[in-house]
Parts: structure tokens; sequence; C-alpha cells
């Protein structure tokens, strides 16, 4: 199985405040790899500088083997990563279709080959709701509407940060039927949650990030099963 992403000793923070502190994992292609870890761990500081928007001061980034450090956030996502950040960001006051069409900016050519059909049939209601503004969607539209402009682009890797925050219970069982469904076709996914349960059903492996580092790895089952994660993020 060929490696998609391989981070290196990365350190990364805001000025000279440092967030990430020798990070180093890995994800191969056709995976789903959570990051789980408590609020303030530097989860989504990660997934920031994986997609440009934050520079590391050290460490490697490479994504199907070619370095991207460095990389201004455009040309990671023309690489192919698409980045679904926190909180969604979606264009409040452009519709539906707008927002999807967003996605494909840095690769047009997409639209030709049917890939808003694709993200049609995986979310109808987006079509049936396309000429609606996003912000007159509900939560778990808006959510759907985050992962659908984020896969017109056809990513290699798709990254997806807290997809379950501020969902209700039905909502969020929702939105990971769907990412199931992703899985089911071998797209290789990077999903830090907070929501531990969820993120160890859907992905094959894990890191656990407390403090800016990378404190534990393993299978999903390995770490579903530890005394830490029982204790400090299952309540068990």
């Amino acid at each position: 199985m060929n490696e998609t992403l391989q981070v290196r000793e990365l350190n990364a923070g805001y000025g000279k405040i440092p967030v990430l502190r020798d990070v180093s994992f890995r994800i191969r292609e056709g995976e789903i790899v959570a990051i789980i870890g408590p609020n303030g761990a530097g989860k989504s500081t990660l997934l920031k500088t994986i997609s440009g928007l934050i520079s590391p001061s050290s460490g490697e980034i490479t994504f199907k083997g070619q370095s991207i450090q460095g990389l201004a956030p455009h040309l990671v996502a023309k690489a192919g990563i698409s980045h679904i950040p926190e909180g969604r960001r979606l264009f409040a006051n452009m519709t539906v279709m707008e927002n999807l069409l967003m996605g494909a900016y840095a690769s047009r050519d997409n639209l030709k080959m049917g890939v808003l059909g694709e993200v049609f049939e995986m979310f109808p209601v987006l079509q049936e709701r396309g000429k609606q503004k996003a912000k007159d969607l509900s939560g778990g539209q808006k959510q759907m509407l985050a992962v659908g402009r984020g896969l017109v682009s056809k990513p290699t890797l798709l990254m997806l940060d807290e997809p379950s925050l501020g969902l209700a219970p039905m909502l969020v069982d929702s939105i990971y039927e769907k990412l199931r469904t992703l899985r089911e076709r071998g797209l290789t996914v990077l999903l830090v949650e907070q929501n531990v349960n969820y993120a160890l059903e859907l992905a094959v492996r894990g890191y656990v990030l407390e403090n800016g580092r990378i404190v534990m790895e393993g299978s999903s089952e390995e770490l579903a099963d530890s005394e830490h994660i029982k204790e400090h993020y299952l309540g068990l």
C-alpha cells in the first residue's frame, strides 16, 4: 500500500508560541486515520499546517512522495488535498450550488467529469436546495455542503476537522453514515475529531495528540481498549 502523507518531526505554532512539537505520523493510500485529543492539543493547527495556512518552523510534510511544506494553500489544494475546516467556513450568502462550484476553483475540469452528480448522489438534499443560500441550511445540511464542496475537487486526501461539532446526535449519525460511504469507496481521509467513539469506529488507525505531541498510536481497536483512552476520553 502506497504512502499518501508523511509528516516528520513537525514543529509549528503562532508567532513565537509553539503548538506542535516534533509531530510524526503517516497515512497510507485508502486509509482513514483519526487524530484524537483534547481541546487545545493542536489538532486544528496540524491540519492548517498541512494545508499551508500555517508555515512550520521545522520538520517535513511529504504528499505522494513530494515535499509540500511551504506551498501556498491553493497549490496544496491543487496537489490533491482538500481541507474541510472546523466550523465548516461556508460562504453564507452564496447559494448551495455556488459553494459547491467554489470547491472546483483549482480544477475546473472536474466539473466536466460529472463530479457534481457524484456529490448529489451522496447528498441528494444539496441538489434539492441548490438555489438556497448556505446560511439558511440546517446544521447537518451545512456539514453535508462542506463535505460536498471538499469532494468537488476530487481530492486524493480529504482532511476533516471536527465534523460532529455542534450537531445533534442524530445528525452526527447521518454525517458519519456518509463518511462510511467514502471509506467504502477507498478515499484516503485524515479525521480530526473530539468524539472519540465516532472517530475510532470509522478509522482504521489513530494517533493521540496531547499538548502538541503524539503520545499514543495504534489500530482503532488498540486505542479503544487502552486504559488511557477509556479513562480520559470515553469516561469508562
